[in-house]
């Protein structure tokens, strides 16, 4: 039987939560990394409503300019009708929808894969489903630079994990050798495009030595998903190594404007998945209308190439503009995340703000999400802009640098 007691003892005197958060975010504002929300209301094509005002966005990951399409919205507007707004369930009670399966079933046929399962963020993807692959006894080799998501995922599964230098073949090739026989599993898990730095992963010589070495890999290909490719598959298919990745995680909220994420792969991934991926079986399924308009939006990325075709050029545009005020970006010359890095989390945020002024929303990452040092302007081009945006937003960058050193 539960009591209360009016009496507290001395010795446990409540010490104030409010004040040592206070304390913990005090510091955040002085050194520059307080982060706050901000609401926006309303999105069209490239441009963003806040207030009364109207922002050119180069911040969001829209990059095929589908987050507004009116095609998306009436396909999940019709779902709405007919499925109700909400799962109701975890997917393996009730929660499972013909729309969720007839998705899954497009992404597999999209990515060339024998099956897809899907998840309700790229988040809940990573950290379920490379727990439910590896673990004790096992190893992941994971790339310096991999996202958040995918550090988490790789702690949770309590696999031994080894850290590698960016992009670093040649390093990855070593451990596997020195630790060969070591380990149960091998996981080698890895970004096809980062997301911070707009740079590619060599995928063509990681498939040759995972295979030399017997070990598995993970993409986490979130940012190449629905862009990169003649068809949009993916950052396999622009290295031509497709079929030779063992699991591919991709994400709806990007290029197909959305929300979601799926890992696809074998017929025996994806049913180990619906069984041990935690984030998935414990979790409700995502609103059947979400599934709706994913379909749709797959249907236009295989249908308007196009789309793809204009956002190279723009980000060859806007590279060939920076690089011409002796601001060359990391990445491919048709990348279309461009770092434009400012080094010190002060003046990042305060140029972020004078483009702000000027009409442009541009992201200013600071440290946690990059190295010390390192903060920067993350330049997202979409097949939303137009050139005369790109070169307004150049003449702002300079302007801006300029009087924010």
């Amino acid at each position: 039987m539960f009591t209360t007691s009016d009496q507290t003892p001395e010795a446990a005197a409540p010490s104030s939560l409010d004040g040592t958060l206070s304390q913990e975010l005090a510091a955040l504002e002085q050194a520059g990394l307080r982060r706050t929300l901000r609401a926006l209301h309303g999105r069209a094509g490239a441009s963003v409503a806040d207030g009364d005002r109207v922002l050119c966005d180069f911040s969001s990951n829209d990059y095929l300019g589908l987050a507004s399409d009116p095609r998306l919205a009436d396909a999940a507007t019709a779902a709405l009708r007919t499925a109700g707004t909400g799962a109701a369930a975890a997917r393996l009670i009730a929660g499972h929808h013909e729309l969720h399966q007839a998705l899954e079933q497009a992404l597999a046929r999209f990515t060339g894969t024998e099956a897809a399962l899907l998840f309700p963020s790229g988040y809940m993807a990573n950290v379920g489903a490379i727990p439910a692959l590896v673990g004790r006894g096992d190893a992941i080799y994971s790339d310096l630079l991999n996202h958040a998501s995918l550090i988490d995922g790789c702690r949770l599964s309590r696999a031994d994990l080894h850290v590698l230098p960016h992009a670093d073949v040649g390093a990855l090739e070593r451990t596997l050798e020195r630790q060969r026989g070591r380990y149960r599993r091998r996981l080698i898990v890895v970004e096809g495009i980062y997301s911070m730095g707009g740079d590619l992963y060599p995928l063509d010589a990681l498939v040759a030595i995972a295979r030399r070495h017997e070990a598995w890999i993970y993409l986490d290909d979130a940012h190449g998903m629905g862009v990169l490719g003649s068809s949009g598959r993916g950052s396999g298919d622009l290295w031509g190594v497709a079929d030779a990745i063992d699991v591919v995680m991709g994400t709806l909220g990007k290029a197909c404007g959305v929300a979601g994420a799926f890992v696809a792969g074998s017929r025996s991934l994806v049913d180990l998945l619906t069984n041990r991926a935690r984030a998935f079986v414990y979790t409700t399924g995502s609103p059947p209308a979400l599934a709706a308009a994913a379909l749709a939006a797959l249907e236009i990325v295989a249908q308007e190439p196009e789309r793809r075709a204009r956002l190279r050029a723009n980000a060859r545009r806007l590279r060939a503009g920076l690089a011409a005020r002796g601001r060359p970006a990391d990445g491919p010359e048709d990348g279309h995340i461009v770092p434009v890095v400012i080094g010190a989390s002060e003046a990042t945020m305060r140029v972020g703000a004078a483009l702000e002024a000027a009409g442009f929303l541009v992201g200013a990452i600071r440290p946690p999400t990059v190295p010390e040092g390192t903060a920067r302007l993350r330049i997202t081009v979409s097949a939303a802009h137009d050139d005369h945006a790109i070169d307004a937003l150049l003449a702002a960058l300079d302007a801006a640098v300029s009087s924010h050193p």
